[in-house]
This record gives structure tokens, sequence and C-alpha cells, in this order.
């Protein structure tokens, strides 16, 4: 009796604990009200095709300073793009980035498409590379700007590669592209250039200029991180919370392309266009949009250990600029919770208007596992009252939005990672396709991760402090892929489970697009150290939708290899229907983590919608000129080239 009445002020602490978290955490959805959300919606899992005939690790090899870490090193670089790359007019290719063989694949995507071309890995070459370089991600895009679209993969260890788009090639192959050094450099022989680690990127027009500019964006400081020979020259992060010591971010400005079978492309590198506790964060994701509608797209940081980056685009032709814009101290809200304040892992990030106000709000995946480290995602809503507002709020250093995550059942979902924003059924609201899971294996490490999750940020950088998490340890490894879809009380439901889709393996990279032009998105998931996963959209009963592949009103290259056209990455367009709601949309240059959508605009609906509608749009043309147009659309898909105007091909 004595020893119980000294333990009873904790028994009673713990459950003043739980029952305060039972109040405080809405119920979530019953299992018959999460089957009726998921009805109408239908994914078909298919097989995508892969080569074979490569070596198959299931861990990296890394630097000896990181060896009782090399499951957590080796915990990120599966990657996934859908993009139009043979120009057949379909997003129906495939670009994947698989850790198990460390390669760079392109594949058509399955189904329909399949059996177009065999799937292979891109090949670099003559440049210079060696053993301690891993590919990161792939970004799509016209980087030559010859109509053709080209990839540029990122890596551990190196600075990236354009595959440039060969004009005279005669389809898909390994020979269609040319490598071709970003940043130059030796042309052969052994890399020995700067070692960077990069795990995000944006692609977009930044200082408006009328030309498609880079950003990358580095996690680790330069260093041998993946070289097993040598012990040293590497670090972590000095700080949970604040850390900024991270490698540093590089733009790169559009100067010149040419196309041909020895097509080119250049950029000029600049390094010193962020402040440098923004440069050297720990970045994981990157976004580009513009908020405030005056044609120069904005950028959110998505940090690892240190508060998230909404940046103010003020650049000029040739001149880039940005300004930090954060949310300001509140007595009643959580520092964590306000937008460049907070201390969580931002991992993905996508934008979209989730209320339907006509402005973009955006949605950040954390980490938020119960019992492991439970931050929460952010559900950012705007709460500017028009475009006007919102631009004036960033012009002061102020971010005006609020995260609603709690309220609205998408604070928690497990180990976030990429993100996408997307109308699978053409309802006219958005979901949330969500990759979570960390580390697959069999011994739980979750509380020696909250041991290091509390201690003394003088131990942090050194990797000698942190515990061992190698082959065999498990932190979030079973956790799945999330589908968000709202409710009609505005909360949102998790309707993966009711679908099959939520396959108990860590997953990174979610990219969106339609292959087959049926007007349903399909999507695709990278998975670490596992199968890529491929979902055709089946659904029933889906709504009307506005499809726009825009593309430059240039001529093309010649050339036997089919040319897509250049996308107006950046170009916005707002949807009116007759009784008076607005949609909003843009084309996305390569937003999240690392997974990237197709160069298109897709918005759906709604089941009232089955006549013309108003559709405006707004672009900047090759000249840097910003352009709009308001154009009467039929639902469904449309090709149109903008130049001075708009017009249908």
């Amino acid at each position: 009796m004595s020893r119980l009445r000294k333990q009873l002020p904790g028994l009673l602490a713990i459950v003043a604990i739980v029952a305060t978290f039972l109040v405080a955490r809405p119920p979530g959805p019953s299992a018959a009200e999460t089957a009726s959300l998921a009805g109408g919606h239908k994914f078909t899992a298919m097989s995508i095709e892969l080569p074979s005939g490569f070596r198959q690790q299931e861990i990296r090899k890394v630097n000896k300073d990181y060896k009782h870490i090399d499951a957590w090193i080796s915990s990120v670089g599966a990657a996934i793009a859908m993009n139009d790359l043979d120009g057949d007019g379909l997003s129906n290719d495939l670009c994947i980035t698989d850790p198990r063989i460390d390669q760079v694949v392109v594949s058509p995507a399955p189904g329909k498409s399949a059996g177009r071309y065999s799937s292979f890995a891109l090949s670099t070459g003559s440049l210079p590379m060696n053993p301690y370089i891993a590919p990161m991600g792939c970004l799509p895009g016209d980087f030559n700007e010859d109509g053709r679209t080209d990839l540029m993969v990122y890596y551990w260890g190196r600075t990236p590669i354009l595959f440039l788009a060969r004009a005279d090639a005669d389809g898909i192959t390994q020979r269609t592209y040319v490598p071709t050094e970003l940043v130059p450099g030796k042309s052969t022989g052994t890399y020995d250039g700067p070692q960077w680690n990069s795990n995000a990127v944006a692609y977009d027009d930044f200082d408006g200029d009328g030309h498609y500019d880079i950003l990358i964006t580095n996690y680790f400081p330069d260093g041998p991180v993946l070289n097993d020979t040598v012990s040293g020259g590497v670090e972590m992060n000095y700080s949970m919370s604040d850390a900024q010591n991270g490698g540093p971010d590089h733009f790169f400005l559009f100067r010149d392309g040419s196309a041909g079978a020895a097509p080119t492309a250049s950029f000029q590198q600049v390094s010193d266009a962020l402040p440098e506790k923004v440069s050297k964060g720990w970045e994981l994701s990157a976004g580009a949009n513009d908020l405030d509608g005056d044609g120069l797209p904005e950028l959110y940081l998505g940090n690892d250990f240190g508060p998230d980056r909404l940046l103010y685009n003020q650049s000029t032709p040739g001149k880039l600029k940005f300004a930090i814009a954060e949310d300001t101290r509140s007595a009643v809200r959580p520092k964590s919770k306000q937008m460049g304040l907070d201390s969580f892992k931002g991992m993905g990030v996508d934008f979209g208007d989730l209320n339907g106000d006509g402005l973009y709000d955006m949605f950040v995946s954390n980490i938020t596992t119960s019992w492991g480290i439970e931050e929460s995602n952010f559900h950012y809503l705007s709460d500017a009252e028009n475009q006007a507002d919102l631009g004036n709020s960033l012009r002061e250093g102020r971010a005006p939005f609020k995260d609603d995550s709690g309220k609205l059942g998408t604070a928690w979902s497990g180990w976030g990672w990429d993100v996408k924003l997307a109308d699978f059924t053409n309802s006219g609201e958005l979901a949330i396709a969500q990759a979570t899971g960390f580390v697959k294996g069999q011994v739980n490490r979750w509380p020696q991760l909250q041991e290091l999750a509390t201690a003394n940020d003088q131990l942090l950088a050194n990797p000698f402090w942190w515990p061992n998490v190698t082959k065999g340890d498990d932190i979030a490894g079973n956790q799945r892929l999330h589908l968000f879809v709202k409710k009609e009380d505005g909360r949102y439901a998790d309707i993966a489970g009711a679908l099959g889709i939520d396959v108990p393996v860590p997953t990174r990279g979610v990219a969106t697009g339609d292959i087959d032009g049926d007007g349903k998105l399909d999507f695709a998931v990278a998975r670490q150290w596992d199968q890529p996963a491929f979902y055709s959209n089946e659904s029933t009963g889906t709504g009307s939708f506005i499809g726009l592949r825009l593309t430059h009103d240039v001529p093309s290259a010649e050339g036997p290899m089919p040319a897509p056209g250049s996308a107006v990455v950046g170009a916005q367009a707002t949807v009116t229907t007759s009784d008076g709601r607005k949609h909003i949309a843009r084309v996305d240059g390569g937003s999240g983590h690392s997974g990237k959508r197709s160069n298109e605009i897709h918005i759906g609906l709604g089941h009232q919608v089955d006549g013309p509608v108003q559709v405006q749009l707004e672009w900047r043309d090759r000249t840097g000129q910003l352009r709009q147009q308001t154009m009467q659309l039929t639902t469904g898909w449309h090709n149109l080239r903008l130049g001075t105007q708009a017009k249908e091909k």
C-alpha cells in the first residue's frame, strides 16, 4: 500500500495526460464513413518495367564516421517523375531513381502505355564519375529550349548532370540523351569536383526574364558522405531545431541552349542569392509558386532540423533577390505551428487551393509518429483577404498563413515525405497524397531516436554521438502511403486503407499525371529499398475537368525526335464555372521532395459542370513580358500555345 501511495502521483499524471489527449484529439472517421468516402475511387496497382543486369544492394556504403548509422544515411534516394519524354502528347513516361541499383531508369508507364520502348538506365557517358556517387532524383524539363523534354539528375557526391534529348534520336533509348555538366568541369576521368549532397530542387523563372532557372538545395555539407574508404570530412546537424550548417544552395540562371545531334545548355551559377542562414539549412523539400500574382514565383524551403523558409521573390532579370517572410509570435499559438518559426522536419511541400477561396494554400510533411516523434504536418491555409492583401503581407515580411492541420484531421500521419495535392475523381476538391516511413527492419530504434532528439545540441554535429541505426534496425518501417480526402464537414479522412494502396513499405516520392488522356490522374510512388509502384486511376462516376497542356509558341527544332513543346512553367489558370465557383492551378516545375508531377494543369470541376467554362490564363512569354487572356473552353483536354496570345494547337 505504501508503494502504491508513492506511485499514485505518477499514475494520476499519466491518466491526466491520456485523458487530455483523448479529449483534445478529434475523433477519426468510422470504418463505415471511410468506406463511403472511398466509394468511387479505384486504383489498380501495376508493375513498372525496370532493366535487368544491375547489381542489387540493400544498404549503401558510407563514410567510416557514418558506419554505425549507415541505414540512416541510406534512407533517401528513391525518386520518381512523370512527363512526356517521347512527344506523343501524353505524360506516360517515367524517370525513376532506384537506390537498389543506384541508377536512374527511364521507363514507359504500364498499362496501355507499355511496350512503346524498353526501359533503360541513363548513361553518364564519358563524364567523370567515381564509386562514391549516388543519384538522388530526376527532374524533367526543357533545359535547352528546343521543345524536347530533357532530364536533370542530382546526386550525392557530385554536381548535377543534364541529359539533353538529341534532335536526331530515333525513339527513346539510352542514346537519346547527351550527358552535359550543369557546372562546367572536366569532361573525362575520375570525378574530383565539388561534393554536393543534393536532395531537393526547384525549376521556374525566378528572375522573370522568360527563361527557366534551376535551384539546387543541398542537405549534408559538401563532403565524402558515401566514400567508405575515408574517415572524416563529414558532419551532422549541429542542432535539432535550428541547424544552419548544411550544404549551401545554388541557383542557375538560364543563359543559352542549342539543339541538334549534340545539344547544349549553359547556365550562370549564383551562390549568394539567399542569406547564409537560409542557404545552409538542411533542405529536404523545395517548392515554387507565384503566391501574390506578380509573375515571380515565391520559394518554400522545407528544412530538416530547423525552421522552414518562405521567401518572397523581389528579383529582376539577371538579378535574384529574395526576402524572408514569416509569422509573428503569438501568445495563443505554439512557435512550431507558425510559418518560419518552427523546429519541425519539413520533408515535403505542395501548393493548392484547399479551401476554395481562390488563394494558394500549402501542405507540408513533417515527422508525426505517435509515441515516437509527434510533431504535426502543416495544413497552411491563407488568411489573406485577397491576392493584393497577400502581396502586401509578403512585402512587409509577414507570412499570412495559418496551420489548421489539427482541426482538419491531417496533422498526424507518420514520418512524412513527399506530398501531392490532386483531384483524382474530378470532384472539385483536392485530395492529399502523402508518402511516409523511414527505415524498415526488425529492431525498434525509436527509444534511441527519442534520446537523440532530447540530447544536448553540442553533441549532435559529431556523428560519433548518434545511436546505432544500421541494417536490421527499424524506425517507422511499417508506415504506409496516405490519401486524405475531404468530408462534408470540411475535415479529412485517410482512405488509402479502404482502397488497398497502403502497403507497409517506406515511400518517398509521389508523381501524378494522366497517362492515357482520360482526364483521371494516375500516380506513381517511389519506395525506399523496394520496387516502385504505379497506380492506374479507374475511378467511376468522376466529374468534369479542364486539362491544359501549355507550351511556348515557338517552333521546335527539326529532327526525327518528336518534341512535345516547351512547357510554360509557372503559367496560371483560373477557371470560373457558371455558378461562380473559381478553381486555380499552375504549371508546376517540380515542387516537393523526390516526386515530380507532369507539366500540365488539371482541374476537377465536379458533376454540375457540363458546358463551356471561363478560363483566365496568365503567363510570361519568352521575352519576359507578362501576358493575360480569358477564353471560353469546353471541358476536357486542350493543347494551347502561349506567345503574345493563347491559341489552340
